[in-house]
């Protein structure tokens, strides 16, 4: 992260390079997310991203009045981000949804968690209750388009009963994707599965659970 703040000859800290609060907010941000990832949420403070951004306390609270006004602004930006990703997971193909429909879908979202991991690792990583309280939003943007997919396959599929099944259908669904997520982002050791590779099988075992449900 780069060094914001102009310094004297001797080291100290002179002030910080003035950039006004809309192009300082997103700087704030990425530092709150890095350190929540480097140190867990709770390390998170105002005084951690003024230390990240080798400002000082006022800077940051020029463009936050708080620690939780960042916390709640970190989660609404991410959870945009994920919005913003939906369309390439969730494709509008749903009656004709093959295996090879899912196996698609799960490897894209494989590939948005690879592409941005420290995001997809606070929202769907982080067992820390100030995160698992302001996030939720976007989990229910996707079990809401998960169950506008499914309705019309199930009926398509011929599944019995699937009106009665669906919520539990949606539902497997959707944990299965975020086991899928915390795999990824758990995966460390040299038999680690690619993003395409886990999603191909967490995509075809959806699937098959679902067309024998």
């Amino acid at each position: 992260m780069s060094v914001t703040s102009s310094r004297t000859r001797g080291g100290s800290r002179n002030r910080a390079e003035h950039l006004g609060p809309d192009r300082r907010r997103p700087q704030i941000l990425d530092a709150a997310l890095q350190i929540a990832n480097e140190d867990g949420i709770s390390s998170v403070t105002i005084a951690s991203i003024a230390s990240s951004l080798d400002v000082t306390r006022p800077v940051v609270y020029a463009c936050f009045s708080s620690r939780s006004e960042i916390l709640a602004a970190l989660i609404d930006r991410e959870e945009r981000y994920l919005g913003e990703a939906l369309p390439g997971i969730l494709r509008a193909r749903a009656v004709d949804a093959t295996e090879a429909v899912f196996i698609e879908g799960f490897q894209a979202l494989l590939a948005a968690v690879a592409a941005r991991p420290q995001a997809w690792r606070l929202l769907y990583g982080n067992p820390d209750a100030e995160v698992t309280e302001l996030f939720g939003r976007g989990r229910a943007i996707v079990v809401e388009r998960c169950r506008q997919l499914l309705a019309p396959t199930l009926d398509a599929w011929g599944t019995d009963d699937a009106e009665r099944k669906l919520s539990a259908l949606v539902e497997f669904w959707v944990s299965s994707g975020e086991g899928a997520v915390r795999t990824l982002l758990g995966s460390d050791s040299d038999h680690s599965m690619t993003p395409h590779d886990l999603g191909a099988f967490i995509g075809a075992a959806v699937y098959r659970g679902m067309r024998s449900a």
